[in-house]
This record gives C-alpha cells, structure tokens and sequence, in this order.
C-alpha cells in the first residue's frame, strides 16, 4: 500500500540518519496546461524541487512536496497538465496520474489561469471535477495586481465550483487566504500516524527501467512508463512499507553524457537525480543487462560511491534473456568484470516487467542501509587489524624500511570511515591498502557500502603517549 509521511524530527546535524515521520493527508493540485500548478507547488512547500520551464507538459509524473500551514502538516502533490479529448504521446498517462492523485487526495485545488480567462479546457476539467466526491478548492493564478485581482478571478464563478481564489504563485499574494481554505478539510498533526524511513534513489541510464522498477515496487502505476527517453523529468518521491519497515522511494530521471544534455527540462531533471544520490542512504543502481555496463554506468557509479552511498546493484530485463544453467554466472562475471571497483556491492538480476526477484530487493536495500550506518569499537577494529598483519605483513620498502600500523579507530558512519594510524603513509602501496579494506568488509560486514580508509603518519613516540595499543609486525 502506498502511504505519504512527512518528517517530524531529524538530526540535522547529522545527514542521512533514519528520520522520524508520520502519515500524511495530500492535497492534489489540478489543471490545465501551463497555468502555474508547479510553481504554485514550490510556494506552498516553500521549496523549489518542482521543474518549473516555459513550456507545455514538463510536469507528467505526480510528484510529493511536504507543507503546513497553521497546526496542518500536509503533502502537496502536483500533476500534468489536464487536456481531455487528446491521445498524443504521454497525455492519457498524465490524465492517469492526476486521476490517481486525485482519488488519493483529501482537497484538491484546481488551478486556473487569471489572464486567459475561463477557457474550454477549464470547463471540461470543472465539469469532471464536479462529479468527484473529493472537495475541490478553486485558485486563479496569475493575479500579480491586488486592484485588478479580484475582477479576474469574478469571472471564474462560471465554472460551478464555488468561490475562486485570487493569488499569484509567484509573489505569494493570496495564498494565505487559500491555505486557510484548504486546511478546513485536513486533520490536525497530532492526530497522525508515526513511522521511519530508509531513503532509497533509484538511478541509472535512460530506458533502463527505472520508473518500471518503481511501480513493481509499490504495486501501482506510479510514474509514467513508456519507450521514449526522458519520460521521467521530476524525482518522485514514493512510501512503501515493508515488513515494519518504511522506504522512501525516489525515482529520477535517466542520466545521460553531459555533452548530449541542453540546457531546459531535462538539464534540471539531472541535477535533481544528482541530488537524489545526495540525499539517499542507499542506491538502487539500476543497468540494463542487455546493454550491459556502458561507459556511463562506470561514470554513474563513480559518483555513487563518491557521494558514499550504500548501494545495490539491480540487473533489469532479466527476462529479455536466453537462458541455460550457466547464464547468470557468465552475466554476473560480465558485470563484475566491468564493475570490479564495486566488488562490494550485492547484485540482483530482476525483471521489473514480470516482477521476478523484485520481492527481494528491499531485503538487500536494508542489508546495505544497516552496513553504511554500523559502527564499530576500536577494540574490533584494532583485533581485525592485528590479525589482518598476521597473515599478511606490512610491505617493506628497498631501503629496508618496514611499514607499522599502530591503531585504528572508526571516525565516522554513513559511510563507515576508519583512521589508521602508521609509521609512514607512503610505505603501504595499493595492493596492501585494498587487502586490509577487504579484511574490513568480510570481518565486519560492511557489504553494500563503501568504506573509507584514511592512512595518517604518526611517530611511534607519540602513538606510545596517547595508547598502549599497537599492532606489533615482526
């Protein structure tokens, strides 16, 4: 079941912990084409995720802000353009995702454009609105001028929905009066359900299956699907529970070469998958196994893991594949191959489309999510270490020199990042720095999440005044 939350409290001093939040009443906002239903969004959520651009049909997904106003906390969701009547390219998927949004909705607030006039299309969705049972809120944008305001939103009681609203999404003007309207139809904050959440991007190329993988997820239609590259614009942001357990999910859009990108929608789709990464705890890194780990893909998980985000590996379109008993192990040894800097990372070959093995991708999310918060005592850290140069001393340099590791302890989570601290930095060469990373990983379980080794010279005079403990190399 899909259910909309809203954090209540949060370190925010600490990024990326697990956040309190409670479940949410929405209200949908509604309209034609181009009348400022995005721009209405981010003044009422006081944010500017919403793509606002000078042209017909950006918005297509219905996507989630949160608001309040008063004692109301509640979640704004904005829709496509309503144009009835109309098969051409993604406008029935946009008339979908408004109905849905609508259906989901306690108040709904129908947009309209001050300037234009009452037109058409406004009557055909007015007429449509009176026969929901939701309650619906009538605003007319674009009024910048008290004096002539009211004169243009006169003109609106036409349509049949009660008294309109004057305001103007871009200067504010008038939306106070709306908030107090709508707030009439939703529930005190606190009377609503509490919960946490695991923040969860979906990322990947274009066409990789994104937006199928999100709606396998939540059992629903939940973002527009279809063949046509650049379909998802918005990161959409999607609650799901999940054995007690709540995940935000958010989709974004494909990320393609900065050289193919101009600037307009689908520039700013980008920057918001980017900030996606940012502010996620684990990655859902979709490729498609048909095209198997392109250049791009190397690129995007570059960046994954510079961001230090827990990831999963989802291999999509597994059912587009002939298959024998060998199959997934020359596939796995494919990727793997390709992606041999994120050995780490747990991999899964589903198919979005009929649904295989998508039941399972959650289990692995908090698998990765627990390892990318976990901390450890330096006792631990300082054991594994001590065993690690057991098996496997320190590199010796040609003049003799021998490297020492004196301690380690983890200074941070989220990722996990260990100081060490040695004689000389310079005497442990790669080969030995990837061995005690992986004598971390498999003594520890930091599986899904990348781990931050930080190598600091010390003299041994000075690690003797601040520790007894040192890892002794003979």
């Amino acid at each position: 079941m899909i259910e909309d939350w809203v954090i209540i409290e949060a370190e925010k001093t600490k990024p990326h912990t697990i956040l309190c939040v409670m479940k949410l009443p929405i209200v949908a906002i509604i309209g034609r084409p181009n009348v400022g239903k995005s721009t209405l969004v981010n003044r009422l959520a006081g944010d500017q995720q919403a793509i606002v651009f000078d042209e017909p049909g950006i918005t297509r997904d219905r996507t989630y802000q949160n608001a309040f106003w008063c004692d109301r906390d509640f979640q704004v969701v904005d829709t496509g353009g309503l144009v009835f009547h109309d098969e051409t390219e993604f406008l029935p998927l946009i008339r979908e995702q408004a109905m849905i949004a609508l259906a989901e909705a306690s108040v709904a607030i129908f947009v309209v454009d001050g300037q234009s006039g009452p037109t058409s299309g406004d009557y055909e969705i007015a007429g449509w609105l009176r026969q929901q049972t939701v309650p619906v809120i009538l605003a007319v944008n674009k009024c910048e001028s008290a004096d002539t305001g009211i004169i243009q939103a006169t003109v609106f009681w036409e349509l049949g929905l009660g008294e309109p609203y004057p305001i103007s999404s871009i200067h504010g003007s008038g939306t106070g009066e709306l908030l107090d309207e709508v707030i009439k139809h939703l529930p005190p904050t606190d009377q609503l359900e509490e919960s946490e959440e695991i923040k969860v991007a979906i990322i990947g190329r274009p066409n990789v299956g994104k937006s199928s993988l999100l709606n396998a997820l939540t059992g629903e239609q939940r973002a527009i699907v279809s063949p046509i590259s650049g379909t998802t614009r918005d990161s959409i942001d999607t609650f799901i529970e999940h054995e007690g357990q709540t995940y935000r999910l958010i989709d974004t859009a494909g990320i393609r070469r900065k050289k193919n990108v101009d600037y307009g929608a689908e520039f700013f789709s980008i920057n918001r998958a980017f900030k996606a990464i940012r502010r996620a705890d684990v990655v859902l890194f979709v490729i498609d196994v048909i095209d198997g780990v392109t250049d791009q893909d190397l690129k995007l998980a570059d960046r994954i893991i510079e961001e230090g985000r827990g990831v999963v590996l989802v291999v999509n379109k597994w059912d587009a594949i002939d298959k024998d008993t060998y199959t997934i192990n020359t596939y796995t040894q494919l990727i793997q191959s390709r992606l041999y800097f994120m050995e780490w990372v747990k991999m899964i070959f589903i198919s979005a489309q009929t649904g295989q093995r998508v039941n399972k991708i959650l289990d692995l999310v908090l698998e990765s999510y627990q390892a990318h918060r976990r901390r450890v005592s330096t006792a631990v850290i300082n054991d594994v270490l001590e065993e690690a140069a057991k098996w496997h001393n320190p590199p010796t340099t040609r003049g003799g020199r021998q490297g020492k590791i004196y301690y380690g302890t983890q200074v941070s989570a989220q990722p996990p990042t260990i100081a060490l601290f040695v004689n000389d930095p310079k005497r442990f060469n790669d080969n030995y720095r990837r061995y005690i990373e992986n004598q971390f990983r498999q003594q520890l379980g930091f599986v899904g999440t990348p781990v931050r080794l930080i190598w600091r010279g010390k003299p041994a005079r000075e690690v003797e005044r601040t520790t007894n403990r040192a890892i002794k190399v003979k």
